[in-house]
């Protein structure tokens, strides 16, 4: 079964939280732990968390992963 990968990114806000969860409940799982770093062009903290699901369709480049 393939396998898709996604790199959440967002300010350190409840917002990041709240896009982890809606990829938690679409069947998302995490993949490794988050990473917090500073931006010093904006000038605040930026959060990542790697996200993977298994996947029923064959792997596109043209997919939506978001979607999935």
């Amino acid at each position: 079964m393939p396998k898709i990968y996604r790199l959440l990114t967002e300010d350190d806000t409840s917002e990041f939280c709240h896009k982890v969860s809606n990829a938690l409940s679409k069947g998302w799982e995490l993949h490794g732990a988050p990473s917090i770093a500073f931006d010093p062009v904006k000038g605040v903290m930026r959060c990542a968390q790697a996200v993977t699901k298994d996947i029923e369709a064959e792997y596109h480049p043209d997919m939506k992963l978001g979607q999935q």
